[in-house]
């Protein structure tokens, strides 16, 4: 890594409970046991006060892999092909397929996920995982696909806001993940104070994102996370879609 150029400076905020917003200047390489060829970054997690654990990296060739990511029983995991031109190939229990850029994976608890890169090209990947709640004897199922043989929605009978939904919304499914695009007219119909939390990567575009009280610039490659009830919304400020991919928890009540 180069010397800096003039002061050191940083976007990212973070408010334990609240919001973080962590852009891709701050990153720091993790060492994570169970992958090789890989460059993982936590850029969510408990410590902060998400409910789940996210990862964001690079897989090189021949990357993969040496252990099943999360062996335990309880605990349902997620894998995002954002971009790159390699291939990878991915299996959950005793089903194996491959992904290339917008390809996804979802196990349910007690699956777990293995993958390797088996093109000469890398790729850049979402990791997600979090602890499933049970709802009777209920129970998701595997999911494969590709976000771009997914149609858009119109989001709230705004035509300048599109939705895509990447697992059922079925019962079985206590969360899902979602793509939102925003249009560069584009933004919230009203700003939304609920119980769900949401972990946002930015995939494109730039705008003025409302967390809590706090109006920030943020564009793509930047991580949000903010938790239940804190006030969002956002605004398109440039000339392309700002469009992210996130996590919602849903289909459960809350405890007491």
């Amino acid at each position: 890594m180069p010397y800096p150029k003039g002061f050191l400076e940083s976007r990212a905020v973070i408010k334990p409970g609240i919001y973080t917003l962590i852009p891709p200047e701050g990153w720091v390489i993790n060492s994570i046991p169970g992958f090789e060829g890989c460059k993982l970054t936590i850029i969510a997690s408990p410590k902060y006060g998400a409910s789940f654990v996210q990862y964001v990296g690079s897989v090189e060739s021949g990357g993969k892999t040496t252990a099943q990511f999360v062996t335990d029983p309880e605990v349902e995991t997620f894998i995002f092909v954002m971009d790159g031109n390699g291939e990878l190939q991915v299996k959950i229990g005793n089903q194996t397929e491959k992904l290339k850029s917008g390809g996804y994976a979802f196990a349910p608890p007690a699956s777990g996920i293995e993958f390797e890169n088996i093109s000469s090209e890398s790729v850049r990947i979402l990791l997600y995982k979090q602890r499933y709640v049970h709802l009777g004897d209920l129970k998701p199922w595997v999911v494969f696909g590709n976000i771009n043989k997914i149609d858009e929605n119109i989001y709230d009978e705004m035509d300048n806001v599109f939705l895509r939904d990447l697992l059922p919304n079925n019962l079985e499914f206590d969360m899902n993940m979602h793509t939102l695009k925003f249009m560069p007219d584009g933004c919230h119909p009203f700003v939304e104070t609920h119980v769900q939390e949401h972990g946002a990567y930015l995939l494109g575009g730039q705008g003025l994102y409302l967390l809590g009280e706090d109006w920030l610039h943020v564009k793509k490659e930047d991580f949000i996370w903010f938790g239940p009830f804190t006030q969002q919304a956002a605004y398109t400020t440039g000339r392309e879609p700002l469009w992210y991919i996130y996590s919602k928890d849903m289909n459960r009540d809350a405890d007491i």
